[in-house]
């Protein structure tokens, strides 16, 4: 029979500890934010519908950006037991200097109109936890303005080769003069991708308002007032314009760009070259040839073509063959600290987080994108342990098994008699 007896107040007290209220709405907010998707979930209910599909759209049925996340949750570890992990160190070497962990914030257009602060608070939240930061092209700051921010800390710009040429190095002549140490080339844009969700929703530059519009942004003013009270949205890079993002795009970017103009570009500047958007192995070797510094497999995020190869599928057979000629670095679809190991387990000197963080940006400006550095750095590093690793160079193919879900089909075979 079990004994009972009347509580006593001193075994209640340690049980009626109640936590002091959090006043402080953005931090509460951000504080029971645990993962990634959580600062998703926050910043769609605080930002109006076209302004967060901008962030979270994909190009025509967003099949490339669908099967790039599932490919990373198609991920088995391989743990190894019994080792000290007690001091784990995530920091790495790349492109010339050091960051103190294996990510880096990813170039995104448009991105005050995510949130107000914009690359400013990406910029800033960088230089305090000792990662880089990448301008985009599209940028809604001033590359001056960010490298003001960002003064002691790594700043990349990210080009895109334009009809104009001379707009081009003008750009790029800016970014070398303020400091940025590392030209990400971005070459999978020759046209816009049919980003279906920003036509639907009438995405302009500056914001059409529509009543569908206003209507889904009475429940968000805290991001009007924002919008409202500061500097009107423009590309600091740019000349105004007035039109859909697309017409932007096909405005601007030239579909005649080859490997001879990119050869000519790497010439024109004085720090890191990185070539943005590989999507095949021959790819990757035409560029290596080319004595680049780096390549980001990417496909863009999901954005220009899609069913584009998924890059973490791509990773292996091109670390296997050019990890010791040039750097490899990986973006797409990324969203845990977890899809940060196994990309590094399988042959990546490092990784870009676009999405990841604009989520961030979107749920509480500054603070909201060091929350999403301070997830992604937590899950690296228990990740970390738990496969029993203590660095990152310690990290190798036989910590991760990919699992396929999509086999391509064996091409030769002739056709069944009927």
């Amino acid at each position: 029979m079990v004994q009972r007896r009347v509580p006593k107040v001193r075994d209640l007290a340690p049980l009626l500890q109640f936590k002091r209220p959090e006043l402080d709405g953005r931090k509460r907010r951000l504080d029971a934010a645990l993962t990634i998707d959580d600062l998703r979930t926050i910043a769609q209910r605080r930002t109006p519908k076209a302004a967060f599909d901008y962030t979270e759209g994909a190009a025509e049925k967003e099949l490339s950006l669908a099967r790039a996340r599932q490919a990373f949750e198609d991920v088995e570890f391989h743990p190894a037991i019994l080792r000290n992990v007690a001091d784990v160190d995530t920091s790495v070497d790349v492109l010339g200097g050091s960051s103190a962990l294996p990510f880096g914030i990813a170039p995104t257009g448009f991105t005050r109109m995510m949130q107000t602060e914009g690359e400013i608070a990406g910029a800033t939240a960088a230089r305090s936890a000792g990662i880089p930061f990448s301008l985009s092209t599209m940028g809604t700051a001033s590359i001056e303005d960010v490298a003001a921010a960002n003064p002691t800390g790594r700043n990349w710009f990210q080009l895109y080769m334009w009809k104009d040429r001379d707009r081009s190095m003008a750009l790029v002549n800016r970014a070398a003069e303020a400091g940025y140490d590392t030209l990400l080339v971005t070459v999978d844009v020759p046209v816009a991708g049919a980003r279906l969700r920003d036509k639907r929703n009438g995405m302009t530059i500056p914001p059409s308002l529509s009543v569908k519009t206003v209507l889904n942004a009475i429940p968000r003013p805290a991001w009007w007032i924002d919008f409202l009270t500061t500097e009107p949205l423009a590309f600091a890079s740019l000349d105004r314009w007035s039109g859909t993002v697309a017409e932007l795009l096909d405005s601007m970017f030239d579909p005649t760009v080859d490997f001879e103009d990119l050869r000519w570009v790497s010439e024109q500047w004085p720090g890191k070259v990185v070539v943005k958007g590989i999507q095949t192995l021959e790819d990757a070797r035409r560029v290596a040839e080319l004595g680049v510094d780096g390549i980001v497999l990417s496909n863009h995020g999901g954005r220009q073509l899609d069913r584009a190869p998924i890059p973490f599928h791509l990773l292996p057979e091109v670390a296997t063959e050019l990890g010791d000629q040039l750097e490899i670095i990986l973006d797409t679809g990324i969203m845990s600290g977890a899809d940060i190991v196994a990309s590094l387990a399988l042959g990546a000197d490092f990784t870009l987080v676009g999405r990841a963080y604009l989520y961030g940006l979107m749920a509480g400006g500054r603070e909201g994108v060091d929350r999403m550095i301070e997830i992604l750095g937590s899950e690296v590093e228990r990740t970390m342990k738990l496969l029993g690793v203590s660095s990152v160079a310690e990290l190798e193919p036989a910590h991760v098994t990919q699992l396929r879900r999509l086999l391509p089909i064996e091409h030769g075979v002739p056709a069944r008699t009927r």
